[in-house]
């Protein structure tokens, strides 16, 4: 890793004539933005990371991560040759920056065909004319678009997902909802159940409608159900080995480290409780391979199958977690229409929790309610759990909010990025 200097953002600023008026007055990516953009947005900071990544294990060429830009060659020779380490560097293939024209996704519905009545029955859109950037959701936009030219040429329904199904089901339904102001990319913090969008499972919740629209075998769907067979077998086991906390305390001790230190303040370990499996499994320091050492230990053993580890851990782990954030986002939904209070101010004190990207937003259009604020490019449905769960405190201790039943939102699209 090396980084620029100020010698490198000289060159960055007084060059800044050579490039074309969409490199600098274009809305750009917002998470890898040009290296003009960046020394432009950022005055005051002295360096930006560079990342030095080869290009494979027998080449000496090296992508520089953090540079993009359209500046002419000579002018990008120089900037390279300004940085630490890259004094004799040699540039091979220039950087360049890309200009497209998007459509306004939201006249698409959530099979990202033309909405009816626009007298385009039949057009779906993928890729960076719905507004995105990224291969990653050029790709995902892609298997709706296209299973879905396929399923109407058969006439049979429509393949869409929800944001609770995936990812994909997020990026879909930010775009034809939402819109963008500016090129899209997905990340966990967009989706309200992210940690239902996990990794482990996400065969058990896409295989099945895979199946019911024709995209993969019957054999598929057998090796999936059998998963998930093995799944609950492994919960309802674990859930019927319940043993004294004492004795878990004995055999694992390691896990009550909290425990530990009140033991220090002079209380103990309580005798009276007991736990199943899969509660000690849902304490921060417990791992599947001690609870399991743990179990062999009371002569009651039991292996969870390699195929289901991953998946049984997270759900002991993270159950509690994911009823909670279902209450929260449901109670948000419920009040869509509560006033936000016209004075609030979107700091970072007092919304740490908030990207600056959502901060930055809510400042800009300073909505009057939650459906207004939804409305927002860019503002998460995460975030706005998090507002309103900041609003309705605010309103038990006395603040003056109150409900609404307008939503007077209009926001206004653009139809070019790059």
């Amino acid at each position: 890793r090396t980084g620029t200097n100020a010698d490198t953002h000289a060159i960055v600023m007084n060059e800044k004539d050579t490039l074309a008026p969409p490199s600098t007055d274009g809305t750009g990516p917002r998470y890898c933005p040009s290296i003009y953009k960046k020394v432009e947005r950022f005055g005051h900071r002295s360096s930006h990371g560079v990342w030095l990544e080869p290009e494979g294990l027998n080449t000496n060429l090296v992508y520089p991560n953090g540079l993009s830009g359209a500046y002419p060659l000579e002018v990008q020779q120089r900037i390279i040759n300004s940085i630490h380490g890259l004094t004799n560097a040699r540039i091979v293939q220039p950087g360049y920056d890309v200009e497209y024209d998007f459509i306004d996704p939201t006249c698409m519905g959530h099979d990202l065909g033309l909405a009816t009545g626009r007298g385009a029955d039949g057009l779906f859109f993928a890729g960076q004319i719905c507004g995105t950037t990224g291969y990653e959701e050029a790709a995902a936009l892609g298997i709706i678009a296209g299973t879905n030219a396929a399923l109407l040429a058969l006439k049979k329904q429509r393949f869409v997902l929800s944001r609770r199904d995936g990812y994909i089901g997020v990026l879909v339904d930010d775009l034809v909802t939402r819109g963008t102001q500016e090129p899209y990319r997905v990340f966990t913090s967009r989706a309200e159940y992210r940690l239902h969008l996990r990794a482990d499972n996400a065969d058990l919740r896409l295989t099945p409608l895979a199946y019911q629209y024709g995209l993969v075998s019957e054999q598929r769907l057998e090796i999936c159900m059998n998963r998930q067979n093995i799944i609950d077998r492994s919960l309802n086991e674990l859930k019927s080995r319940r043993f004294p906390v004492s004795l878990w305390y004995d055999k694992v001790p390691s896990l009550f480290m909290e425990d530990d230190d009140a033991r220090s303040k002079g209380s103990s370990v309580p005798s009276g409780r007991h736990k199943t499996a899969d509660e000690i499994l849902n304490m921060p320091r417990a791992t599947l391979d001690a609870v399991e050492v743990a179990l062999a230990s009371f002569d009651a053993p039991y292996q969870v199958p390699r195929e289901a580890r991953d998946t049984v851990a997270a759900v002991c782990k993270y159950g509690a977690y994911l009823e909670r954030q279902e209450k929260e986002y449901d109670a948000y939904k419920r009040n869509e229409n509560l006033l936000i209070p016209p004075e609030l101010e979107y700091s970072a004190d007092t919304f740490p929790a908030l990207s600056a990207e959502v901060r930055e937003k809510l400042s800009l259009h300073r909505p009057k309610t939650f459906a207004e604020a939804s409305r927002i490019s860019g503002v998460t449905p995460a975030s706005l759990v998090y507002l309103h769960s900041h609003v309705t405190s605010r309103r038990n201790g006395g603040g003056q909010v109150a409900s609404s039943s307008k939503d007077n939102s209009n926001i206004t699209v653009p139809v070019l990025a790059r």
